[in-house]
């Protein structure tokens, strides 16, 4: 077990920067693996372990890390090639916006950006590229193993089974909270507004001139994750996007272009590339709003007052969610809260950014509402929030009964990381494979 799940925690990608750094001894560099017809060279897996070390210092003793760092290498190869046959979408804002997060984090730990690039033999823009290309292969294939594992369930017998098998580790659960929130973006001003749509009817303008979208998108979105893909968003499922974006973008034919269409984001332009009864494949072009002027006191008001009534018993939190906030997401569950990968409403404080985890922890008993609160994202746009406590769990031992909703979907996840990884193996036997001595 702890064999895996240190293989789990290293190789999966999600959590490592996967850089080749200077301070690696200069050897003259070889291929240790060759897989279908790309090869993995020894310099790519020193980097690895490099700083698989450097970012998790209790695995500075544990052996054989390099072979295991190749081997989940190889893996990510041949899941990555079925990912590209599959064709396969994926969210390339959120890949944006957590590559970003990762490259601040990074740099954060030197005193100056150059400390940083003479560490890791590149420049600043190698570096982030770099991170971000590793990122958008972990996407492709979560999201394969989300295909691969959908519809997957566990039973009674299999739940408890589990629990028997890692009753030790799974001893202790942590403290948890149950929370929703009602979040509001701030009115930008009306001259922002403005210039964005005298931008926007200038594209649309070039566009009915005979000028090709995708190119457009490059050239003018200001939607960083699309924008280098011609605004491609992939296959998006109904319901996941902003309502008037996706009202306007099911009403269009194939091959057709929207209207101006406004969201909190800023002005766009949509072009339909097909779409069936529950999903779209389009492209579009952002101009956003300039929100260095917006309407903090407005927003603020409007959180009060709906924090008011639901004080006074005229309207429940999640009534006032599904009506008024801006977080499409957790509107629909009436502002529920879920940590991602989990369908629990109770989730661990410490999954939490920093200031998350302290406006949570002024809440003490349930039904407590906090003050209008101005939040501060690692990536996008300041928003305010006010923040309700539903429930709090404190530490415990695991009771299979009583945390037996927690426990099979421990048991699920710890079936469905299984189900992956005997696929892989199966894979494995489809492609060409020749490993050497590292």
């Amino acid at each position: 077990m702890k064999k895996r799940l240190i293989k789990t925690a290293l190789l999966v990608f999600a959590g490592s920067v996967c850089l080749q750094a200077s301070a690696v001894a200069v050897v003259a560099d070889r291929v240790v693996a060759v897989v279908g017809k790309d090869a993995i060279l020894k310099s790519d897996i020193d980097g690895r372990e490099l700083m698989a070390r450097v970012q998790n210092p209790e695995l500075a003793h544990v052996k054989g890390l390099s072979r295991t760092i190749l081997d989940g290498l190889i893996d990510q190869k041949i899941i990555l090639a079925k990912a590209k046959l599959d064709s396969l979408k994926i969210d390339e804002n959120a890949v944006e916006a957590a590559s970003n997060d990762r490259f601040k984090q990074l740099n954060s730990r030197f005193t100056s950006r150059h400390e940083m690039e003479t560490r890791f033999g590149k420049s600043s823009a190698g570096i982030r590229e770099e991170i971000h290309q590793e990122l958008r292969n972990q996407e492709l294939i979560d999201t394969l193993r989300r295909k691969k594992t959908a519809g997957v369930m566990v039973t009674y017998a299999e739940t408890m089974a589990f629990y028997k098998e890692n009753k030790d580790r799974l001893s202790e659960i942590p403290d948890g909270v149950a929370v929703s929130q009602i979040l509001k973006y701030p009115s930008v001003s009306d001259e922002s507004k403005a210039q964005s749509l005298s931008l926007i009817q200038q594209i649309k303008s070039e566009l009915k001139g005979g000028a090709d979208f995708a190119e457009s998108a490059r050239k003018y979105s200001q939607d960083p994750g699309s924008a280098r893909v011609g605004g491609d968003l992939g296959y998006v499922q109904k319901g996941e996007l902003i309502k008037s974006f996706e009202d306007a973008a099911y009403a269009l034919k194939e091959g057709e272009i929207s209207d101006v269409v406004e969201t909190r984001y800023g002005f766009h332009l949509i072009q339909m590339l097909n779409k069936d009864v529950s999903s779209i494949h389009v492209r579009h072009i952002l101009i956003g709003f300039d929100r260095s002027k917006v309407d903090a006191s407005g927003v603020i008001r409007q959180l009060n007052a709906i924090r008011s009534d639901v004080l006074k018993g005229k309207a429940t939190f999640a009534d006032m969610a599904k009506k008024y906030s801006d977080d499409q997401l957790s509107a629909k569950l009436g502002g529920s809260i879920s940590t991602s990968g989990s369908s629990s409403a109770v989730f661990s404080p410490a999954t939490l950014r920093p200031q998350l985890q302290k406006i949570i922890s002024t809440l003490k008993k349930p039904g407590e509402i906090t003050e209008p609160q101005k939040i501060d994202p690692p990536q996008g746009d300041s928003f305010y929030a006010i923040f309700v406590l539903n429930d709090r769990v404190p530490a415990h031992r695991l009771n299979p009964e009583k945390d037996y909703a927690l426990l099979a979907e421990m048991a699920l996840d710890d079936k469905n990381r299984r189900l992956f990884n005997e696929w892989v193996q199966m894979l494995r036997k489809e492609v060409f494979v020749r490993v050497s001595d590292i």
